[in-house]
C-alpha cells in the first residue's frame, strides 16, 4: 500500500531571524519530521533560526523580490509563486505578510494566518488602516492566535468571524528545564531575556533594578540579560549611567541552562502576548515579575499575579524588591509557576492542534474557540 507523499506547507515569515514565532515553528517541524515538507520565505533574507532546524528535515528557502511600501506591485509574482509551487496550505505570520494574503484572494491556497502581536507603533493602538487591511484580506483565512487578548482583538476590532478563529496557546518543552534542582547563589540573581529592542523596553527594566540598589552597600541582586539586538550599546550606555551592574551576554541559541540560574524572571515589555520566555521561565520554577501586556497575567500563577504591574518603572521596581528580598516566597511563587506550566502548556497540545492545522483536518478541531 502506497502512503500519500508529505503534505508541501509554505511558510511567509516577515523575518526568520530567531523570535518566539520562527522559534515555536522550529520545535512544531522538529517535532513532526517527515510528515510535512516545508517551504519558508524570509521576507526580509534573514535565516538566523535556521540553526533550529533539524538537518534532516525537508526544508527548502525561497528567495522572493519584495518591492517596499508597493503593495499592488507585490501581489502578481506572489499570486505566480503561489500557482508554481501548488502548496497543500500557506501559512503566514504577522502583519509584514498581510501582501499574501492579499495575493491569496479567492483562496488559490489554503491559508492560515497566524498572528503573534504587534510591533512599537501599535503598542498603545490598532492602526486604523491596518485595521480595515486585517478585516478584509483575513476574513476568508482561518486565524490562529496564542493568546486570549488577541483573540479579543481579532474578534472585536478586527471583526472577524469567530468561526474563522483559532486559539492555540504557545506550549513549552518541560523536560528541557528539569528535573534540575536550583540552587540560590549567596546573592539573588534577577534574568531577563529579550531581543534589545524598543517594544522590550530593557531600559525599564535597568531603572527598575537601579530604584532598589544600595548606593556604597554590596547589590541586593545581580542582573543578567540574555539577549541581542540594535539597543544594546544604548542600554550598556544606560546602566553605566544609572550605576547598575549588569551581565550582558548577548545572544544565546537554547538559554535554558541560564534560565535555571535565575531566581527572578523580569519581562518589561510595553507589548506582548504570550512571551515564550516567560513560559519558559515558568517551567524553570521562576518567580516572575513582569508588566501587565498582552497574557502576561492569565500565564503566570494566581499567586504570581500581584507582582504582574503596571508598565512602570516604579511598580515593576518595588515587585522586583519584594521578591529579592524573600528567599521563601520566590520559591513559593516558582513552584506554582511550574506546576501551572505543567497543566497548560505542554508543548504535546501545541503539536496536535498545529498538526491538526497543517494537514486540514477539521479545520483545526483541536484549536480552541474562546467563548
Amino acid at each position: 500500500m502506497r502512503h500519500p507523499a508529505p503534505k508541501l506547507i509554505l511558510h511567509v515569515f516577515p523575518s526568520f531571524a530567531v523570535g518566539g514565532s520562527q522559534a515555536r515553528f522550529a520545535a512544531i517541524a522538529n517535532h513532526f519530521g517527515p510528515r510535512f515538507r516545508h517551504v519558508i520565505i524570509s521576507m526580509d533574507g534573514n535565516r538566523a533560526c535556521q540553526s533550529r532546524l533539524d538537518p534532516g528535515l525537508d526544508v527548502t528557502f525561497h528567495d522572493v523580490v519584495v518591492r517596499q511600501g508597493r503593495t499592488l506591485g507585490n501581489i502578481p509574482p506572489f499570486r505566480r509563486l503561489l500557482r508554481t509551487l501548488r502548496p497543500d496550505a500557506l501559512f503566514t505570520y504577522n502583519w509584514g505578510t498581510i501582501d499574501w494574503a492579499l495575493a491569496n484572494l479567492g483562496q488559490l491556497v489554503r491559508q492560515v494566518h497566524v498572528e503573534d502581536g504587534f510591533g512599537p507603533e501599535e503598542r498603545s493602538a490598532q492602526l486604523p488602516r491596518r485595521v480595515w487591511m486585517r478585516r478584509v484580506f483575513l476574513r476568508r483565512c482561518l486565524v490562529l492566535l496564542p493568546s486570549r487578548t488577541l483573540y479579543a482583538i481579532a474578534r472585536d476590532i478586527w471583526r472577524l468571524n469567530p468561526a474563522g478563529l483559532r486559539y492555540v496557546p504557545n506550549g513549552i518543552d518541560l523536560d528541557r528545564f528539569g528535573p534540575e534542582t536550583h540552587v540560590p547563589g549567596p546573592i539573588p540573581l534577577v534574568g531577563t531575556v529579550a531581543a534589545l529592542r524598543a517594544e522590550k523596553n530593557v531600559a525599564r527594566l535597568l531603572r527598575a533594578f537601579a530604584a532598589f540598589q544600595q548606593h556604597g552597600a554590596p547589590p541586593p541582586a545581580r542582573l543578567m540579560i540574555v539577549g541581542d539586538g540594535p539597543e544594546r550599546a544604548m542600554l550598556e550606555a544606560l546602566a553605566q549611567e544609572l550605576g547598575v551592574t549588569v551581565e550582558f551576554v548577548g545572544h544565546v541559541d537554547q538559554p535554558a541552562a541560564l534560565i535555571r540560574q535565575f531566581d527572578v524572571f523580569a519581562l518589561s515589555s510595553d507589548t506582548e502576548q504570550m512571551p515564550l520566555s516567560l513560559l519558559e521561565a515558568m517551567a524553570a520554577g521562576c518567580a516572575v515579575a513582569a508588566t501587565d501586556v498582552g497574557d502576561v497575567r492569565r500565564m503566570v500563577a494566581g499567586l504570581n499575579q500581584p507582582f504582574v504591574t503596571a508598565p512602570d518603572d516604579v511598580a515593576l521596581g518595588e515587585a522586583l524588591r519584594r521578591l529579592v528580598d524573600d528567599p521563601a516566597l520566590r520559591q513559593q511563587l516558582g513552584a506554582a509557576n511550574r506546576q501551572k506550566a505543567e497543566l497548560e502548556y505542554d508543548q504535546a497540545g501545541m503539536f496536535a492542534a498545529w498538526g491538526d492545522l497543517m494537514d486540514g483536518r477539521a479545520a483545526g478541531s483541536r484549536a480552541g474557540v474562546v467563548r
